[in-house]
């Protein structure tokens, strides 16, 4: 056996040690009550979010979970740059924009800063009760006219752009499922922040504020399967090294990757 051999057998030994005494720190944290951002490993999003129940506040449609961090979310951050880029390629063909998941406009916010002509676009948030309720007092109480919010797409109108940045992680529905309301496909779908893996779709616990939040990291192959069944065509993807996670009780399943999707329809 040769000296490299020796020394890759050695740091994977290392490394399967060291996993065991991980996870079982992350969930010693856990039944004691200290911060762990990411808990527990389950196979659907339905199966998380009933552990989170057993746990106290579950889910993000809730008052006390609404504020939290918006000041921080309407800044611009490294990785909205690639999206900002595709927003002003296409801005001739952007009259009406879906922000899937757009908390209280904070992407708007950030982006208006550099990207000035979203202002005429008609920008829809669309997000769970809580957040709606939230979003449409702070635009008000701002004088904030073009943001429109609503926590259902049945009937809705058509869509230019589909914007959905750290949309899927938290999804509770198929994508397929959360496009099958609207009127006609968006030509263009702008993803950002997609949580993926080699392996098997896991979920986990994301801590946000005062509840615990189911947050789904995708088989990388069935979703990229799924975006084509949906007739896109995929322009651009990058990566997001800074939002890859471990899950702190299971470390085992390695590091999620924090991507980003530029999609056109066929």
């Amino acid at each position: 056996m040769s000296l490299d051999q020796i020394k890759q057998r050695l740091k994977h030994a290392r490394g399967a040690a060291v996993l065991p005494l991980q996870a079982a720190a992350g969930r010693l944290r856990m039944v004691t009550h200290r911060p762990v951002r990411f808990s527990g490993a389950y196979a659907t999003f339905e199966d998380a979010l009933a552990a989170a129940r057993q746990r106290g506040l579950a889910g993000y449609d809730h008052d006390e979970v609404a504020g939290v961090a918006f000041e921080q979310m309407c800044r611009l951050v490294p990785w909205d740059y690639p999206v900002l880029f595709w927003l002003s390629q296409i801005k001739e063909e952007n009259r009406s924009l879906l922000d899937a998941g757009g908390h209280m406009g904070t992407k708007f916010r950030a982006f208006r800063k550099v990207l000035p002509e979203i202002e005429a676009v008609k920008w829809t948030v669309y997000d769970v009760p809580a957040i709606v309720k939230a979003g449409e007092k702070r635009a008000r109480d701002e004088g904030i006219k073009n943001l429109v919010f609503t926590s259902r797409l049945e009937g809705s109108g058509r869509y230019d752009v589909f914007l959905g940045s750290g949309l899927l992680q938290y999804l509770n529905v198929p994508l397929p499922e959360l496009l099958a309301p609207i009127s006609a496909r968006p030509t263009h779908l702008l993803l950002n922040k997609v949580a993926l893996r080699k392996g098997k779709t896991i979920v986990t616990l994301e801590r946000i504020g005062p509840a615990l939040v189911p947050y789904q990291i995708r088989n990388e192959a069935s979703f990229l399967t799924m975006i084509e069944g949906l007739g896109y065509d995929i322009a651009d993807r990058w990566s997001i090294p800074s939002l890859a996670h471990v899950i702190d009780t299971h470390p085992e399943y390695g590091a999620s990757e924090s991507a980003g999707f530029y999609c056109v329809r066929r």
